[in-house]
């Protein structure tokens, strides 16, 4: 059952000013390799949708109660993501697009450092993906992503190198199994990025842009070479690595489900996907590793439904100066996956994939709690 988050709670100013200055010191992980948690052998990724930061304090919010405007900014959506990493202390944090709105950024690399700001300060690994409106200020496309994967504490990536391949932000990361057990050295969670482009340069087809034949020949590859790693290199598993996959523009798949068949909330008129099908989630069914996808875009869905054996996801609109819905509570996706541990007590591969959402109101309160993928009955 779809389930409203009301928002009620929009800090005022000077609570504002409190929790940046706060969150701003506080001491966190840094960069470098991705690694489950010994102690408990969870993985958690933070999902970040749809920022739209613009000039910061001067950049008023949108579709709010009217209560709610006067010091309304994009102050909000820090302090919202400062409370969120706080609360989560998540082990990555995935930004999906449309980062900044580029169209009222007055200049686009301040706007994007003020909005991957509290992830950078509280010393959290970040990756990121181009949504539709990253590229409309002072920096290209190319340009805002050459900025990105020069930021701090980032793992984002250009592109793979000595690979021709559309889009800018292609790319890959693994995780590794616990330090110090027999799978420390294997990615035992292998993630995804790739970008869905902006709007259709074919004269012939309007709309939104898509995932390339380059871009689905580059994640086979890589899939298939993880995949190889994994079960064939000792010590050899039984199964692929589970896989996940971000990106900004939904695939014409999500228009799939109805009321019946998914988990959260779908309210957009309709899908914002592409006008023609690439395939793309026919080459995430065929490689066989990816068990979940997530995209922003659609400010107003915040669903997970499963076809074919794939998760598709929506995080819901995170950031207050893009379109929203007065009353609904900006909100944002986590993900976390759990290992297996075997009767030695040593952790092994990934057990599951569970998920929810939080709101931010008072409590920032979690919502949808659902389990993605089980490897036992998957």
């Amino acid at each position: 059952m779809a389930r409203l988050g009301v928002l009620r709670f929009l800090p005022s100013q000077p609570m504002l000013l409190l929790v940046l200055f706060v969150a701003a010191d506080a001491a966190g992980k840094g960069d470098g390799g991705l690694r489950f948690r010994r102690e408990d052998g969870t993985f958690k990724v933070l999902q970040v949708a749809d920022m739209h930061y613009a000039d910061g304090l001067s950049t008023p919010c949108e579709d709010v109660l009217p209560e709610q405007v006067p010091g309304c900014s994009d102050l909000n959506t820090t302090a919202f993501l400062y409370r969120l990493l706080r609360a989560e202390e998540p082990d990555l944090v995935v930004f999906t697009g449309d980062n900044i709105f580029g169209n009222d950024s007055s200049d686009s690399a301040k706007s994007m450092d003020a909005a991957i700001a509290p992830a950078i300060a509280m010393k959290l690994p970040w990756a990121a993906v181009l949504g539709n409106h990253d590229q409309e200020g002072t920096l290209s496309r190319e340009g805002v992503m050459r900025h990105l994967v020069g930021m701090k504490g980032t793992l984002a990536r250009f592109n793979p190198q000595g690979v021709e391949i559309d889009g800018f932000g292609n790319y890959n990361l693994e995780v590794a199994g616990v330090e110090g057990t027999l799978l420390a050295n294997k990615s035992v969670l292998n993630l995804y990025f790739l970008d869905s482009g902006d709007y259709s340069t074919v004269p012939s087809i309007h709309g939104y842009g898509w995932i390339k034949a380059s871009q689905e020949a580059w994640f086979k590859q890589i899939s298939s070479s993880l995949q190889k790693h994994y079960t064939s290199e000792q010590p050899r598993q039984k199964e692929p690595a589970p896989g996940l996959a971000y990106f900004h523009i939904p695939l014409p798949e999500f228009n799939n489900f109805t009321a019946s068949n998914f988990t959260g909330v779908k309210q957009e008129k309709g899908i914002s996907s592409p006008s023609i099908n690439s395939g793309f989630f026919n080459t995430m069914v065929e490689a066989g590793d990816v068990k979940a996808a997530f995209v922003g875009h659609d400010h107003l869905n915040d669903f997970c439904g499963k076809l074919t054996g794939i998760q598709l996801c929506y995080a819901g609109g995170f950031g207050y100066h893009a379109y929203g819905k007065a009353g609904w509570s900006r909100r944002a996706r986590v993900v976390s996956m759990q290992l297996e541990k075997a009767v030695s007590g040593e952790w092994q591969g990934v057990k599951s994939i569970n998920t929810w959402k939080r709101l931010d109101d008072q409590h920032l309160t979690r919502i949808d709690s659902e389990v993605l993928w089980n490897r036992s009955y998957n």
